[in-house]
């Protein structure tokens, strides 16, 4: 019979493992697919070709901020979009390099080799693997203990971090230290050996992106009639549009044929992005050894030197890709699925590391344009993927001209938007000891660097989280009995409760409190100890209340725990405790305390199951 059980058991489980449902959750694309219609195939194409002229620009500067040469950029931009259109359930997400995952990069993922990628590409596959498995198991709650504070400043200081490195290329400056501080020094230092040429170039591509983003607000809608005039007003601010959107690779552009201009005259005055790798990435696995300067690097050594950033670098992706998606599934009126999102990032950094990508999320500032753009399904991102192969395959001669200043200013201008010191007001309004995290987290992020900002600040607001449990509040509520006529002044009698859970830090909290508030006076007293706040108690809790209730036992006085929540009460049980006493409600409570009968129980041996017995005639 058994036998049979675990068969049916078996092939129940097999059948919903490897149901139709199960296959449309694990590829979303089996959900939309079905459902595509002709004319989605405008939004889709026009918003991928949009999001591509962006993150061909984008990739190649962050490339620079993530030190890495600058065809490593265009290697992560074009995988991800691919892989989301299977996995991913937002239509408007689009993965790629961003600016945190870049940053980050260039902490932890830097070679001994000046421009060698293996240490980028193996926190590419560790933390993409370390993403799938969270998505598997479900388990990516655990971003939620990173608190909004702690998020919005790790963010603020990474933007002002990455701005204040690509100063150094706006001004042409060389043999700038890494870290922000010795960075920000250096930089000022040598601004007398500052490249007018590049900074001309530098600020006047910052010109036009502010000026270019400040048109975005323009109106050339249609008349409400259609005229000749309305439809040519129409074609011109989707022309406008056009060019709005995709100011970043129009500066570029504009900036890479001054220096082609330049250069065909025999001037060449600017510094550029140099070298570029052409074609496309070869398919192969991540090496996990490296020699350098008669010296082989072991995995080994390449773990201990990546660290925290196996952990870091994989949570905060996550937490970008949730964060992008929460706000543009929200905003256009539809759901995503946090675990399979996890599955799509994964999944996308896996594969990326054997095309020699560093670590993808999701990026807000393109997602905010695919989502502008029109885009209809996450198919948009295959013509992204495919216009920036085309890249490589036919364009990375050029981007040879492209000078760091431009890429530099495009950088700037793309983590402008993340600087946000709003926030200090409305903790200051609603609570002002959330100004703690975001204060340390802002400062070490720049005093120690922004991966130790970012786990001071997370460690500080689990601390704040934890202390309550450590220092639970112990309220008397016994002169609200004393009001209420339930209680009398001559008994000797006090009423308490707990405002939470009790686990095992607070407990010796709580049995210093109740000694202090029944124990240490001329008349002992009894408890009556209102548990209605204690939704949850550990073993350490259970074991305390047993040696709390042998020192009352010994001053013949009783605790009666009234108002216990069901789990609770099994498990105070199931522990067998002696001398351990119930009531239904504090009345209850103080009603059997009253009786007398438990001075009696108090000086006997029996266990709680005997006390229960009698308690519960005398409640009958």
């Amino acid at each position: 019979m058994e036998n049979g059980s675990w068969r049916i058991e078996f092939r129940r489980h097999c059948n919903q493992v490897f149901s139709l449902e199960t296959l449309r959750n694990l590829f979303p694309v089996a959900k939309w697919l079905p459902k595509y219609r002709v004319n989605y195939l405008q939004g889709d194409i026009i918003a991928g070709l949009t999001v591509g002229l962006t993150v061909i620009p984008q990739g190649l500067a962050l490339a620079h901020v993530a030190r890495l040469p600058p065809q490593y950029g265009l290697y992560t931009s074009f995988l991800g979009c691919f892989v989301y259109v299977f996995l991913g359930t937002s239509k408007d997400i689009t993965l790629g390099p961003t600016a945190i995952m870049s940053l980050l990069i260039s902490q932890f993922g830097q070679s001994p080799i000046p421009g060698d990628a293996t240490y980028a590409i193996i926190l590419s596959l560790i933390g993409g693997i370390v993403q799938l498995v969270m998505g598997i198991l479900q388990i990516g709650f655990l971003i939620n203990y990173i608190s909004h504070p702690v998020i919005n400043s790790f963010t603020t200081a990474a933007a002002i971090t990455i701005a204040e490195g690509q100063f150094k290329n706006l001004l042409g400056l060389h043999d700038i230290p890494r870290d922000f501080l010795n960075e920000l020094y250096w930089t000022l230092r040598k601004i007398p050996e500052t490249n007018l040429w590049d900074l001309m170039i530098g600020l006047a591509c910052l010109f036009l992106l502010i000026c270019l983003k400040l048109a975005r607000n323009l109106s050339f809608g249609a008349d409400e009639h259609e005229t000749s005039f309305g439809r040519l007003k129409r074609i011109a601010g989707y022309a406008v549009w056009l060019v709005i959107t995709g100011r970043n690779a129009l500066v570029v552009l504009i900036a890479a044929v001054t220096v082609g201009i330049c250069q065909s005259k025999g001037f060449q005055p600017f510094t550029t992005a140099g070298d570029i790798t052409p074609g496309l990435p070869r398919f192969h696995p991540p090496a996990f050894e490296l020699t350098y300067h008669n010296h082989t690097y072991t995995a080994k050594e390449i773990s201990s030197q990546i660290g925290a950033g196996f952990a870091i670098i994989p949570i905060l992706g996550l937490v970008e890709a949730m964060a992008i998606g929460k706000v543009f599934a929200k905003r256009n009126g539809y759901t995503i699925d946090p675990n399979q999102e996890f599955i799509a990032v994964g999944v996308s950094n896996i594969l990326g590391s054997f095309l020699s990508a560093f670590p993808v999320t999701g990026s807000f500032s393109r997602t905010a344009v695919n989502s502008a753009s029109g885009v209809r399904t996450p198919a948009g991102g295959i013509c992204t993927g495919l216009l920036v192969i085309l890249s490589l395959l036919f364009l990375t001669p050029y981007f040879t001209l492209i000078p760091n200043a431009a890429l530099a200013a495009v950088i700037i201008m793309a983590v402008s938007d993340m600087v946000d010191f709003s926030l200090l007001k409305k903790l200051w309004q609603v609570k002002r000891i959330d100004l703690i995290p975001w204060i340390l987290t802002f400062i070490f992020s720049f005093v120690l660097g922004v991966e130790w900002g970012i786990l001071i600040g997370i460690g500080v607001s689990l601390l704040m989280i934890l202390y309550p449990w450590g220092r639970p509040v112990i309220t008397d509520n016994t002169d609200a009995y004393l009001q209420l006529g339930e209680l009398q002044p001559f008994q000797d009698i006090i009423v308490i409760s707990l405002n939470q859970g009790l686990v095992f830090p607070g407990v010796e909290i709580l049995k210093e409190s109740v000694a202090s508030k029944a124990l240490s006076c001329d008349s002992p007293k009894s408890v009556i100890f209102d548990c209605s706040h204690i939704a949850n108690i550990d073993y350490t809790s259970v074991e305390g209340i047993g040696h709390l209730l042998d020192d009352f036992k010994k001053m013949n006085v009783v605790i009666v725990f009234c108002c216990l929540q069901p789990h609770v009460f099994e498990v105070l049980v199931k522990a067998d405790i002696v001398n351990f006493i119930h009531a239904f409600n504090v009345k209850d409570g103080i009603r059997l305390v009253s009786s007398g009968i438990l001075s009696s129980l108090a000086s006997d041996d029996s266990t709680h199951h005997h006390l229960l017995d009698d308690v519960q005639l005398l409640e009958d």
